[in-house]
């Protein structure tokens, strides 16, 4: 008999194990990790298109600010960040507001752009191409596309970054705190990369008690 209570303690104890385990790992989900999470997940949001949308987690509850243009826009960014792991609530402080210059401008824009450079950038006539079916390479664009670019480095040099990416006319500044030099230097390449990026602003700070 003692033998079976003492199976049944065993067994009882691996799953009081494997559940604190389970709520450990949600637990983990960092809030910089879910400002990269939420931002990837809007690249290819057609109706995203001219949104400028800054995503802000303290403790697993998102803030999203800035502009969308239209409701439509704002309530799917809203459910994009509602449906993420790690998210407890989410605040819309957005705005809705006409894209900068009418659709008609951009795409003149771009492709007198695009027919000034054809030279230089032949390799990426491809991918060019596909671009345009998705969202506009606009300031909201490109700072959640570099987000998702750094999504694919958390579990390596960025992690436990906390970065904040600003857009203004195609030119990148990027704030906030990264653990190494090596983090920092990649910060700054990936967004120097990103498609549509005429500069980048590295105020970056390697935090305290790293190298």
């Amino acid at each position: 008999m003692s033998n079976v209570s003492r199976v049944m303690g065993a067994f009882a104890l691996a799953l009081l194990i494997g559940a604190s385990s389970a709520v450990a790992q949600v637990s983990t989900i960092k809030d910089g990790w879910l400002v990269m999470k939420v931002h990837s997940e809007m690249v290819d949001e057609d109706v995203l298109s001219g949104s400028d949308i800054d995503v802000d987690v303290k403790n697993g509850v998102v803030t999203l600010q800035g502009t969308v243009p239209s409701e439509a826009a704002r309530a799917r960014a809203i459910a994009v960040a509602k449906a993420n792991d790690g998210v407890k609530n989410v605040v819309d402080q957005l705005k809705i507001a006409p894209a900068r210059g009418s659709n008609m401008a951009a795409k003149a824009d771009r492709a007198g752009d695009k027919a000034e450079r054809a030279g230089e950038r032949a390799a990426d006539k491809t991918a060019s191409a596909t671009r345009q079916t998705g969202r506009a390479i606009d300031d909201g664009w490109i700072k959640s596309k570099i987000y998702a670019q750094y999504m694919a480095d958390w579990n390596t040099v960025l992690n436990d970054s906390d970065i904040d990416v600003d857009v203004q006319n195609n030119n990148v500044t990027l704030n906030g705190t990264v653990k190494t030099a090596e983090a920092k230097a990649k910060a700054v390449s990936i967004a120097k990369a990103t498609d549509g990026v005429k500069s980048v602003k590295d105020n970056l700070r390697v935090a305290a008690g790293t190298r």
